[in-house]
């Protein structure tokens, strides 16, 4: 499952995205409005959990924008502003639920997990590249029906790579994803989960799925 965060606080911002990472999910984030709003749009999430006062554009009017394009990703909305005028603006405006900060991490969390399950019914949970079925739901692996037994690291790997088939996706950023404390510069820690991963999932004499693009990073999906 897929999810953006878009949150000009950096300490919140990185709060979250771990507490949501460290569940499984694939988190994108964003500290401006205008520039959360370009992801959502481009389509490709589960749920988007939106702060209201933002730089470029306001919670408010992203959500606004979002719904008027015609995209129904659910959208979990947090605001300082304790009022219940603002929280029906909201939800008028189409978001799908409304947390007041301060607010404990662990409540966001189960909010989260209540509107994603309340949205399965809508997208499949399944990402399918070439024979490789992804469920990201239970998170099992298959390949050509059979099953690939992958660590959760393993796992968030693949499904990372899986959901930006298509698109390089840089070391630092594999980084940032699957490990809490950063690795020392010049370890080669994705480089060996990589190296792992491909042995599981492409073992002698099947097709390569995972390429690497030297000095930027990793891309899923058959080459042109």
């Amino acid at each position: 499952m897929r999810l953006l965060i878009v949150e000009d606080s950096d300490a919140l911002r990185d709060a979250l995205r771990s507490g949501l990472e460290g569940l499984g999910y694939v988190v994108d984030v964003a500290a401006r409005g205008d520039d959360g709003l370009q992801r959502a749009m481009a389509g490709g999430y589960d749920l988007a959990i939106v702060d209201v006062m933002l730089p470029g554009l306001d919670g408010f009017a992203l959500v606004r924008q979002l719904r008027a394009g015609g995209h129904d990703v659910p959208v979990l909305m947090l605001t300082a502003r304790d009022t219940v005028a603002d929280r029906v603006r909201g939800l008028d405006l189409g978001a799908d639920d409304y947390l007041v900060k301060p607010f404990a991490v662990e409540e966001l969390l189960a909010r989260v997990r209540s509107l994603v399950r309340r949205g399965k019914a809508a997208p499949t949970p399944l990402v399918k590249i070439e024979d490789v079925t992804i469920d990201s739901v239970s998170h099992v692996v298959l390949r050509a029906g059979r099953p690939i037994d992958l660590s959760p690291r393993e796992y968030a790997l693949l499904e990372y790579l899986a959901l930006r088939a298509g698109t390089v996706v840089t070391r630092d950023e594999l980084e940032r994803h699957l490990f809490e404390q950063p690795p020392a510069d010049g370890s080669n820690a994705v480089d060996v989960l990589v190296g792992r991963l491909r042995r599981k999932l492409c073992p002698r004499g099947t097709q390569e799925l995972i390429y690497t693009r030297r000095g930027h990073g990793y891309l899923m999906a058959a080459p042109p």
